[in-house]
């Protein structure tokens, strides 16, 4: 088979970063208690891969009982930036991801489609020198589906020859609903009936194999 197309999650999958949002999270709910904590932890690591907007609103709506406002809304997003972005731009690569970036820099079109904001996950991407593998970078909004929807009509590429890389449900359940093809990163993600590793170290041969 012929690949038409890789797209990449973000954390977890190009970055190690995982843990510096899920401590970012936690310093959000902090000023509402430990159990607020504990829930928007919770919250965040069932829901990988959503928009850190749409957390913060289920926060507000089904832990501390109310609508949260434009004005909060904007404020924990800048909140959320000062305590997880220098972090983010200094965390580790995902062992392997690297080599199939390298492996297939100028044979196959890659992009990354992520939740994270968009113009904040191109700013790091390019602060680290990662941009020149990618033929398009894009964050949220929209959600995950619509996003991978739009880069392969950017792309026109063929769901069927092209492959989500995901270390999340959201981004399993987003290549499902496009009909990707799908390589899973990481535990969450463990035991399912689709190519799955710890880290990335196996897929530039998985890819080849197709």
């Amino acid at each position: 088979m012929a690949l038409s197309c890789i797209v990449f999650d973000c954390d977890g999958v190009i970055l190690e970063s995982v843990s510096v949002k899920t401590r970012a999270f936690a310093r959000i709910a902090e000023p509402f208690g430990p159990e607020a904590v504990d829930k928007l932890v919770m919250y965040h690591k069932v829901h990988g891969g959503v928009s850190r907007y749409k957390k913060f609103e289920w926060l507000y709506r089904e832990v501390l009982g109310r609508e949260i406002t434009q004005k909060e809304l904007e404020a924990l997003g800048r909140r959320y930036v000062e305590i997880a972005f220098e972090e983010l731009c200094r965390c580790t690569l995902v062992p392997g991801v690297e080599d199939v970036l390298k492996r297939w820099n100028g044979l196959v079109p890659m992009y990354v489609c992520s939740g994270a904001p968009h113009e904040e996950l191109n700013i790091i991407l390019r602060g680290r020198g990662l941009n020149r593998y990618f033929t398009g970078i894009y964050g949220s909004p929209p959600a995950k589906a619509e996003l991978l929807h739009s880069i392969l009509d950017l792309a026109e590429a063929d769901p069927a020859q092209t492959v989500m890389v995901g270390d999340s449900i959201t981004d399993l359940d987003a290549a499902e609903a496009v009909g990707t093809l799908f390589y899973g990163r990481g535990s969450e993600l463990k035991g399912g009936s689709f190519p799955w590793g710890e880290d990335l170290t196996g897929l530039n041969a998985w890819l080849e194999s197709l």
